[in-house]
C-alpha cells in the first residue's frame, strides 16, 4: 500500500471515501480518502487513517463501491460547437440515412421561423464514400438552405437551396484547402470537403454573442456531469475568447480552461500580432495557445500522406492529401509563436503532416532553444516509425483521441483500404509513444465523438470500438493500461495546459479538482468501463455535480 501523504497546514472541512482511490505519482489505494480544506487536498491516503486525522466536525462523502480519481482534463475539445449542437439539429444520436432524414424533417417541421438548418453529426461510415446527397435532403426541406457537418467536422451535407444561395455551380472551382463533391456533369453532389465548406457557411447566420455564451454553459454542465473539470478549446476564435472572459467576469466560468486561438490558414505570419493582443490569462481562462490545423482526414483523401492514396483498384493514386499551411510557412510560424512564449497545438492526422509539424517544433528548438514550451500535435492518427521516437526527443506531447482507435465501420469501409496494409500498421501508435519515451495527453475532440472519459479509456485500453464489442481488436500491441490511460487524461492533460502544479494528481496543497464514479473501476472488465457514471465532480473544492 502507498504511504499517506498530507499537509497539515489547513483544518479538514470534507472527506471523501470510495472503495479505491487512483492518482498518477501515487497509484491506487483500496478504501482511499482525499480530505479538502477550502479550494485546496490537504490529506491522501487510506480512508481510516484520513479520518481518523480529520476534526470530528469535518463533513463526509462515502461513496461505497466508488472511485476517486483527479478530474479529468479534455486537451483537444470545442466545447461551443458541441452547446450549439444542442440546440439544433442534432444527428449525432441516430445512425443510418433514413433516421437522418427523418431527424431533420422533424426538426425543419418543429422549427419553421429558423432560416437555415444548421448542426449535424451523421457519420461517414452511413453513405456510400461518405458522401451524402443534396437531392435526399431537397425532398424534406426544399425551400430553406441546409448546412450539416459531419461528426468529425471535416465535411458539410447541403441541400440545392443553399448551394443555389452561395453561388457553387458546376463552374466554381475547388478551393486550395478542400473540394466539392461532384456529380458526372460537375455539378454539386452535396458534400463540401474541408475548405470547400467556407463556400457555403460564410452565408449562414453566425451565432450571437449571447447564442456562443449559452453553449459554452452547456457544453460545461455537460462536461462536469462526464468528471471533467477542464480542456483545451481546440477552435479559440475571437468571439470565443471574448465569451470565456464574460463567462469569468460574471462569475459563471467554473471550469478550468486554456483557448488555443484559431490559425487562419488563409493568412500568414501577420496574424502572430493580434493574436498576442488577445493572449489573456484571467481566473479560471487563459488565451496562450494556438492551434493549427495542418491537413484534413484520411477517409475524405485530405489527410497529408507521405506516399499515396490507394484508389479503388489498390494501385496508387496521385493524391497524397492536404498540407493546409506551406511546410516553410509552418516553421515559420511555429518558430515566432515559440518565440513569444506561445504554445502550439497542430492537427496532423496524416504521416507527412505529422513530420511537418515536428520538423516545425524542431526548428522552433534549433533557433530559440529549448523551454517549456508543451507543444503539441493532435490526433497522430497516422505516424511513419521513424517519427515516433521524435516526440520525446523534442519534447512534443502525443495529444490522442484514443476513441477512433477501433475497427469500426468507418475504419474498415473508408480508410483501411485506401491506405494500405503497411500504414495501417501505424495508426495510433500510442504505445510506441510510450515506449520510446514519449508524453501522452487525452483529449476527446467533442463533438466529434462523445466527450465521456470512461468511454475513450475504455477504447484506449482495448483498441475495440465502444459500442461494438464484439469487434476484433485492433493492434493489440498499441493496447494502454486503464493505470496509463488515467495519467494521460489528468496529469498528461495537465501538463499540456500548463496546470500540472496545481492539479491533475491528488496531492495536498494541489487544488481540490476530483471526480468520482459509481463503481470500483480496477475491479471492473475493461469492455465495461464505459458503462460507468459520474457521482461527484468537484472543482477547487465545490461541488460542479453531483451533490
Amino acid at each position: 500500500m502507498m504511504a499517506t501523504v498530507r499537509t497539515g497546514v489547513r483544518q479538514t472541512d470534507l472527506v471523501v471515501t470510495a472503495a479505491s482511490l487512483y492518482s498518477p505519482g501515487l497509484g491506487r489505494i483500496r478504501h482511499g480518502a482525499v480530505a479538502v480544506a477550502g479550494d485546496r487536498i490537504v490529506d491522501v491516503g487510506p480512508a481510516s487513517e484520513v479520518l481518523e486525522r480529520a476534526p470530528a466536525g469535518a463533513r463526509r462523502m462515502e461513496f461505497d463501491g466508488g472511485t476517486i480519481l483527479p478530474g479529468f482534463i479534455d486537451s483537444h475539445v470545442h466545447p461551443d460547437d458541441g452547446g450549439l449542437d444542442m440546440s439544433r439539429c442534432q444527428l449525432a444520436d441516430v445512425s443510418g440515412r433514413a433516421a437522418y432524414l427523418d431527424r431533420i424533417a422533424t426538426y425543419a417541421r418543429t422549427h419553421p421561423d429558423v432560416p437555415w438548418i444548421l448542426g449535424g453529426g451523421w457519420s461517414l461510415a452511413d453513405f456510400p464514400r461518405g458522401t451524402p446527397d443534396r437531392a435526399s435532403l431537397d425532398t424534406i426541406v426544399p425551400d430553406r438552405p441546409v448546412f450539416l457537418t459531419n461528426r468529425d467536422g471535416h465535411g458539410a451535407w447541403v441541400n440545392s437551396r443553399a448551394l443555389d444561395i452561395a453561388g457553387v455551380t458546376a463552374s466554381t472551382s475547388d478551393p486550395v484547402d478542400g473540394r466539392i463533391e461532384r456529380e458526372p456533369d460537375g455539378s454539386p453532389f452535396g458534400t463540401l470537403h474541408e475548405g470547400a465548406m467556407k463556400l457555403v457557411r460564410d452565408f449562414a447566420p453566425e451565432p450571437t454573442d449571447d447564442e456562443i455564451d449559452h453553449a459554452l454553459l452547456d457544453a460545461q454542465a455537460y462536461l462536469h456531469s462526464l468528471g471533467v473539470i477542464g480542456w483545451q478549446d481546440a477552435i479559440g476564435t475571437p468571439q470565443t475568447v471574448d465569451a470565456y472572459q464574460r463567462l469569468h467576469e460574471r462569475g459563471d466560468l467554473t471550469a478550468r480552461v486554456v483557448v488555443a486561438q484559431w490559425w487562419e490558414r488563409d493568412r500568414g505570419l501577420e496574424q502572430i500580432d493580434e493574436m498576442a493582443e488577445r493572449r489573456s490569462a484571467a481566473g479560471r481562462v487563459r488565451a496562450d495557445a494556438i492551434k493549427i490545423m495542418q491537413d484534413g482526414i484520411a477517409e475524405n483523401y485530405t489527410a497529408g500522406m507521405l506516399e499515396p492514396y490507394l484508389g479503388d483498384d489498390g494501385r496508387p493514386t496521385d493524391n497524397r492529401g492536404k498540407s493546409f499551411v506551406e511546410p516553410a510557412l509552418l516553421r515559420d510560424a511555429v518558430a515566432r509563436l515559440d518565440s513569444l512564449g506561445f504554445q502550439v497545438h497542430i492537427h496532423a492526422i496524416g504521416d507527412r503532416a505529422v513530420r511537418e509539424a515536428l520538423d516545425a517544433f524542431e526548428h522552433a528548438l534549433d533557433v530559440n532553444g529549448r523551454r517549456e514550451a508543451r507543444h503539441h500535435i493532435a490526433h497522430v492518427q497516422i505516424v511513419h516509425p521513424d517519427d515516433v521516437g521524435r516526440f520525446a526527443r523534442l519534447g512534443v506531447v502525443a495529444n490522442c483521441q484514443p476513441y477512433w482507435a477501433g475497427l469500426d465501420d468507418q475504419m474498415r469501409d473508408l480508410c483501411i483500404p485506401f491506405i494500405g496494409e503497411e500504414r495501417t500498421r501505424t495508426q495510433y501508435p500510442f504505445r510506441s509513444f510510450l515506449r520510446t519515451g514519449g508524453r501522452l495527453s487525452f483529449g476527446s475532440d467533442w463533438p466529434v465523438t462523445t466527450p465521456d472519459p470512461l468511454k475513450i479509456m475504455q477504447v484506449a485500453i482495448t483498441r475495440v470500438p465502444e459500442d461494438t464489442r464484439d469487434r476484433e481488436v485492433f493492434l493489440p500491441d498499441q493496447r494502454l493500461t486503464l493505470e496509463e490511460s488515467l495519467d494521460a487524461y489528468t496529469m498528461g492533460s495537465a501538463f499540456v495546459n500548463r496546470m500540472d502544479d496545481v492539479t491533475g494528481s491528488l496531492e495536498p496543497g494541489k487544488l481540490a479538482d476530483l471526480c468520482v464514479v459509481d463503481r470500483d473501476i480496477f475491479e471492473a472488465e475493461p469492455l465495461t468501463l464505459g458503462d460507468s457514471k459520474m457521482m461527484l465532480t468537484m472543482v477547487g473544492g465545490e461541488a460542479v455535480y453531483g451533490s
